[in-house]
């Protein structure tokens, strides 16, 4: 089975172990004083993906095409939300009745990567583009306990945390880009 998602771990040793850097550096976008663990596994997240750190920590496969964590506002927990490229539905794909010679464009793609289409490409050409919403909660079980301050060790939690995350992520994601194909 292929991954949906994994750490870099050699580009970051190449380079100095630049997301603990950036940890360091941003310190600010963590909220201390939480007992649970959410909040600061969020950040860290954030923190190690992009934009926040480009090539990212964490990598992804290309159909991957957002990856947020958040704070589900309902009971605590930590919920994924990650945002997937996909095949035309079934009922778009059976018929061509409704294309109608208009050049319609799905997904471009951009040094193997799938991107948005440009404000130019819009004025040109009408866009359909499938995609799926994951909208997952993720276990606590094994992320770190909040850090109790920017003294306390928060490069290596944040290590752990995203460690965990992208576990996880990996996890309940790779079967379904499996099952979506190449």
């Amino acid at each position: 089975m292929g991954r949906a998602f994994w750490i870099d771990q050699q580009f970051d040793r190449d380079r100095d172990g630049r997301y603990a850097v950036h940890v360091r550096k941003n310190l600010d976008a963590f909220d201390w004083g939480d007992i649970a663990p959410v909040r600061f596994a969020c950040a860290a997240w954030e923190l190690a993906t992009p934009p926040s750190l480009s090539p990212g920590y964490v990598r992804w496969d290309r159909r991957v095409l957002e990856a947020t964590c958040v704070r589900n506002t309902w009971d605590g927990s930590l919920t994924a939300r990650v945002r997937l490229v996909s095949p035309l539905p079934a009922q778009l794909t059976s018929s061509r009745a409704w294309w109608r010679d208009r050049g319609w464009l799905g997904w471009q793609e951009m040094f193997g990567q799938y991107v948005e289409p440009s404000q130019q490409d819009l004025a040109r050409h009408p866009f359909l583009r499938a995609g799926l919403l994951v909208e997952a909660p993720v276990p606590l079980d094994d992320l770190p306990p909040e850090p109790e301050g920017p003294h306390d060790e928060v490069e290596q939690s944040a290590v752990r945390a995203v460690t965990v995350l992208t576990r996880e992520l990996n996890a309940l994601l790779a079967p379904v880009l499996e099952q979506l194909g190449p």
